[in-house]
Order: structure tokens, then C-alpha cells, then sequence
């Protein structure tokens, strides 16, 4: 397998925003059941994508876009943000996301903190950012607690609230 983690190009930019959607949307609906709401609306990717620090990358094996990542970096104080991450519908289990977060490591040694979250629901992401990535649950986001940054149509986490990861380097 030759795997690759790249800078996005904006000639991938329609793919990979039709991928991580998908993602986004098959992980709701394999616990809610269908919807016609859009989990992840392309505003949020863009708000992602223009943020100050943005960095997109994609996941490439054997040429193909398997999964890309959206991160922020505060050069000055290196507490970075996993904001948008996934690995394409059908190609889970075969250890690509993992070798996705280590390349980002890789990518930015100096980061001090890394932050991210997930909906409660998502036992495969929590899995994966606390047993396989490191992170730990710091905080429980919910009616009672929500983010500040949180929009307020959000609906991605289907009204069960949203678990904050940290990851100290």
C-alpha cells in the first residue's frame, strides 16, 4: 500500500467536501436512520476550510482520496484544533485513519495541544481519538454546556451532545 498524506488541492476540493459529507452523513444515519437533513452542510467545511491556521489535507493510497483531515494551527501558542477529520465510506477498519493522525503529528511537531470533538453517539470515534490516538475526554458538551463556538442549527450530534478530546504532546 502506498500512502500518502498531502496538502488538498483545490482540484480535489469538490470530491473531498462529497466524501467527508458522506462520511458525516452514513455515521448519523447508522444510528438515527435515514434523514433528509444534510449533517454536515458545506458552509461548515468552508468556515473550516477559511479559518485563520487552516491547513486540508487528503489521504492518498495507490492514488486514490481515501480520507482527509481540516486542522487549525495557532503558531504562537500551539494549541491546535482537529476541526474536520474522516476516512471514505467503505474504507474503515484498515488502520488508514491512524496512519492519517500520525502523518498530522508528523506535520506539526511544535503543537503543544491538540483539540477536537465528537458527537456522543460516535463509539467508533471516540475508539479511535482515546484508545488509538491518545486523546481524553475533557469536557461533555450538551443543552446544559453548550460550545461557544457551536452553531445553532447544528444537528450533527442528534440532540445527544458532544464529547471535547485533548490530546498533550
Amino acid at each position: 500500500m502506498n500512502f500518502s498524506i498531502v496538502t488538498l488541492t483545490n482540484e480535489d476540493l469538490t470530491q473531498y467536501k462529497v466524501d467527508m459529507q458522506e462520511a458525516f452523513q452514513k455515521g448519523f444515519e447508522d444510528v438515527f436512520g435515514k434523514t433528509e437533513d444534510i449533517i454536515l452542510p458545506e458552509r461548515d467545511i468552508n468556515h473550516s476550510l477559511k479559518a485563520k491556521g487552516s491547513v486540508a489535507y487528503k489521504a492518498v493510497v495507490d492514488g486514490e482520496m481515501v480520507g482527509g483531515a481540516i486542522v487549525v494551527i495557532d503558531e504562537e501558542a500551539q494549541h491546535n484544533h482537529l476541526d474536520l477529520f474522516y476516512v471514505k465510506c467503505g474504507i474503515h477498519s484498515k488502520g488508514i485513519g491512524k496512519r492519517m493522525w500520525d502523518e498530522i503529528e508528523k506535520l506539526h511537531p511544535e503543537t503543544k495541544v491538540w483539540e477536537t470533538c465528537t458527537p456522543y453517539f460516535e463509539r467508533r470515534n471516540i475508539h479511535f481519538y482515546v484508545n488509538r490516538c491518545g486523546f481524553h475526554i475533557v469536557e461533555f458538551l450538551n443543552e446544559k454546556n453548550p460550545g461557544a463556538d457551536m452553531p445553532e442549527d447544528f444537528i450533527g450530534d442528534g440532540g445527544q451532545g458532544m464529547f471535547v478530546f485533548r490530546k498533550q504532546m
